[in-house]
């Protein structure tokens, strides 16, 4: 004979709010737990100098340094690439900009480590003094430099901006948000619009699809 439920206020009780919320609990913990049991345990680098195998330029190098290295100075210290330069070091002024997989990215601000499988442009994988890039003779042809330390970054950052806006004729407005992160403090940012306006005129455009 079933047993009738107890009056006793302070007895059990239960509800389906109560159940619900127990049974909820129980599958979120449950697929939590099968998530950790799955997921590979993170590498752990350092503290110590590891090896990392970075793109540069089209092509793999290697450096050992310590996780605290950032892509600058793993560029420079130890890949002799100096085109980058470190001045402000806080991201702030856009001398040390690399392209990272074709976008513009302050390398000082960047571990090395966090690079690694990602493809890496230098202004010397731009071109060459003996093969320049239209940016890089545009720069050359308009003087677009004073002291040079800030004219690698803006290289770099014109190119970016010339990869995205396909137009020949880009605005001065457009130039200028393009190259926003990037400062010359010899002031010589006419000169430098110049380059980039002669430099997309000059950058081979695809040819237009016609429709039959």
């Amino acid at each position: 004979m079933a047993k009738p439920p107890s009056d006793d206020p302070k007895g059990p009780r239960f509800s389906r709010r109560s159940f619900l919320k127990t049974a909820g609990a129980g599958a979120a913990a449950s697929t939590i737990a099968a998530g950790i049991a799955e997921s590979a345990p993170p590498q752990v680098l350092g503290p110590d100098a590891v090896p990392l195998t970075l793109r540069v330029n089209r092509a793999a190098k290697t450096v050992t340094v310590e996780p605290r290295v950032t892509l600058l100075r793993a560029l420079r210290n130890h890949l002799d690439l100096t085109g980058a330069k470190e001045v402000c070091d806080r991201g702030g002024c856009g001398a040390c900009t690399v392209l990272l997989d074709g976008e513009p990215v302050c390398s000082c601000l960047m571990l090395a480590a966090d690079a690694v499988g990602r493809e890496i442009t230098t202004v010397e994988g731009i071109g060459t003094p003996e093969k320049m890039s239209p940016v890089q003779a545009a720069f050359v042809e308009c003087d677009g430099y004073q002291c040079g330390f800030c004219t690698p970054g803006m290289v770099v950052a014109s190119t970016a901006f010339l990869n995205k806006n396909k137009k020949p004729d880009p605005s001065i407005d457009e130039i200028k948000a393009g190259l926003a992160g990037n400062l010359c403090r010899c002031g010589t940012y006419g000169r430098i619009f110049e380059a980039v306006q002669k430099a997309a005129k000059a950058t081979p455009r695809p040819a237009a699809t016609r429709r039959g």
